[in-house]
């Protein structure tokens, strides 16, 4: 009797996109609408399968972030987040996806693309929260980009990446501000910055405003892990208000 000949089991890669700005002052994601099945007219994160060409799992992450959103992968800090592979994730089979973090500071209003019918930046406390219904899990997979950018905000110079090339400290503090949605003591923020040797640097040159003196502008240093770490206040009952909150 032949023995059975074993083949492996079919799996497909796709790569999905968490992308984070700063909109007035807070914290969004991007999300496109799906065009179609599974899941058609939810919403959901950028992202696509692999191509059958040898593509590497980084460019196709810049690829469809390029062609979900039309948006320019060289404005953007991309990095590989995490994995998710449970069985019935996805009703198409098992599909396999290798998730991204993706932060740029002032991104402009997205372009949907492909399979995408419309893109769109969304408050990122109405996805955590679950107000915003997302397709597949990726309310899960945003949730831990979101988180993972939190904390990485502690102990490297990520904040940075949520600003252009100069900034003021001022506009630093938003940034961390709207990522942990908290409120900070200025003067108390501004001595921990200036404790992280390395984490920024002075431009050279100063923002001219109508009133008051001019602002300090800084860019971001050479070092990309920061010590002492800035530590994420503990949660307190109060948040900062989104907009339209009263």
């Amino acid at each position: 009797m032949q023995d059975d000949v074993w083949s492996p089991p079919s799996v497909l890669l796709t790569v999905d996109l968490v992308i984070l700005t700063l909109r007035e002052g807070h914290l969004h994601v991007l999300l496109v609408q799906r065009g179609e099945e599974p899941f058609r007219g939810l919403p959901a994160l950028p992202g696509g399968f692999l191509n059958h060409d040898g593509e590497e799992i980084l460019d196709a992450a810049h690829r469809e972030l390029d062609e979900e959103t039309a948006l320019t992968s060289s404005w953007v800090h991309l990095e590989q987040l995490a994995v998710y592979g449970d069985s019935g994730r996805d009703p198409r089979g098992r599909v396999v996806s290798v998730a991204h973090l993706a932060i740029a500071p002032g991104l402009p209003d997205p372009v949907a693309g492909t399979d995408a019918t419309d893109a769109a930046w969304v408050p990122a406390e109405s996805v955590l929260s679950g107000e915003v219904t997302l397709a597949f899990d990726h309310r899960r997979i945003a949730t831990d980009g979101i988180e993972h950018a939190r904390k990485k905000l502690e102990f490297t110079s990520l904040a940075t990446a949520f600003c252009g090339k100069e900034f003021t400290i001022a506009e630093l503090q938003q940034v961390y501000e709207a990522v942990w949605g908290t409120e900070l003591d200025t003067r108390n923020f501004y001595r921990k910055v200036q404790a992280a040797k390395g984490f920024i640097v002075p431009a050279g040159t100063d923002r001219r405003s109508t009133g008051g003196r001019p602002a300090r502008l800084y860019r971001a240093g050479p070092k990309t892990v920061l010590f002492p770490p800035l530590i994420r206040p503990a949660p307190s009952s109060t948040k900062r208000k989104t907009k339209g909150e009263t």
